[in-house]
């Protein structure tokens, strides 16, 4: 009977102090490098800005005990795109983030624009796609690696991004949060939270995004890019806008952050799907008062919600936000109870789960919400 307690304590002490020990894993992408300049105009140097700035990003990230930075280069060195996922991967992290400045022929374009994955068609987003994808021509045996995908072709571009909707709802929360505090922190322009189809993205499994900080090609931005001011500043934003997004999706005490929110405008999302857009549709969140349900997962594609469709989870809702559908599981009056709900969806594989709050069925944060 001894022995039993024992046993019970050990195992108790080791899953508690596996909780408190819990961290948010940040990889941290410095666009281009080694051989691969990336853009480069009035003696800015892309591949120079984008470490230079992630290492900044990195510094302020490591101040946080819950936060493990995880860097794919922290040199001057050429990681081929494939590798960068795999490093992401195998670090099993929470989040991916690509930095990269943009360039455009016409050099008085400017500001600073996020992207995650998705199917477009729009011809600037292509273009900015086809700009980071050349990378991969300097890879030797790239058209076997990457299934005979063509730079050159916005076919390529467009078909790589079919797939990956997985994580494309935390993508976009991410996305808007980066946006906003680049507009708290700099005076640059804001050109919105936009997609594409990046090959650096393909392969991540997790919620990502890449970042083009703002463009080399203009001479007083290129200038503020390649400044150590302009560099800190860009820091702060990103890493600001990475521990805004951990305090409402991660907590290893499975508390939520409380805190006020300033409200920022964010340029439409692409396919009119933005972070703070209210749903078109929405079922089962009609009910007075505040609601926790647990959402896991969103696609292109709407499905019918039965428990197959959904590896046996029953009391699944759909809800639509432009031409995204989001799935939830659960609708709960108690936080305490969405959280069961939630530790339920990850046992079955929704890993990248996470609760969401309605307050007489409009979509509101966790966090005022427990307010």
């Amino acid at each position: 009977m001894i022995k039993k307690i024992l046993v019970v304590l050990i195992l108790f002490n080791i899953s508690h102090v596996q909780s408190q020990t819990a961290k948010f894993k940040v990889v941290l992408d410095a666009g281009h490098g080694g051989k691969d300049y990336g853009a480069v105009y009035h003696g800015n140097i892309e591949k120079n800005i984008a470490l230079k700035t992630v290492l900044k990003v990195g510094e302020i990230l490591e101040k946080d005990p819950q936060i493990d930075v995880i860097y794919t280069r922290k040199s001057d060195v050429f990681i081929e795109l494939q590798q960068r996922a795999n490093i992401a991967n195998k670090s099993k992290g929470s989040i991916f983030v690509s930095m990269h400045c943009n360039a455009n022929k016409n050099q008085s374009a400017s500001g600073n624009e996020t992207y995650v994955m998705g199917i477009t068609r729009n011809t600037s987003n292509l273009e900015v796609a086809k700009m980071e994808n050349e990378v991969v021509t300097l890879e030797s045996d790239y058209k076997i690696k990457y299934d005979g995908f063509d730079p050159n072709s916005p076919e390529s571009v467009i078909g790589i991004s079919i797939l990956q909707e997985e994580h494309l709802d935390q993508s976009i929360e991410l996305a808007g949060r980066v946006q906003q505090f680049f507009t708290k922190k700099t005076n640059n322009k804001n050109r919105g939270v936009k997609q594409a189809g990046f090959l650096v993205l393909r392969q991540i499994t997790m919620p990502r995004v890449l970042i083009e900080m703002g463009f080399v090609s203009n001479k007083e931005e290129g200038a503020f890019l390649n400044s150590e001011q302009g560099q800190e500043k860009l820091a702060e934003a990103i890493a600001g806008s990475i521990l805004d997004y951990k305090n409402e999706f991660f907590n290893p005490t499975n508390e939520p952050v409380v805190k006020e929110k300033e409200p920022v405008k964010i340029t439409p999302f692409e396919e009119k799907v933005t972070p703070k857009e209210q749903p078109k549709q929405v079922e089962n969140t009609t009910n007075k008062g505040v609601i926790f349900k647990v959402q896991i997962s969103a696609s292109a594609k709407k499905l019918a919600t039965t428990p197959s469709n959904f590896k046996g989870l029953k009391n699944i809702s759909i809800e639509q936000s432009g031409k995204l559908y989001k799935y939830f599981y659960g609708s709960e009056k108690s936080y305490e109870d969405s959280k069961k709900r939630l530790e339920e969806a990850k046992q079955k594989g929704y890993t990248s789960a996470f609760v969401v709050a309605y307050k007489d069925g409009i979509k509101i944060s966790v966090s005022d919400a427990i307010k």
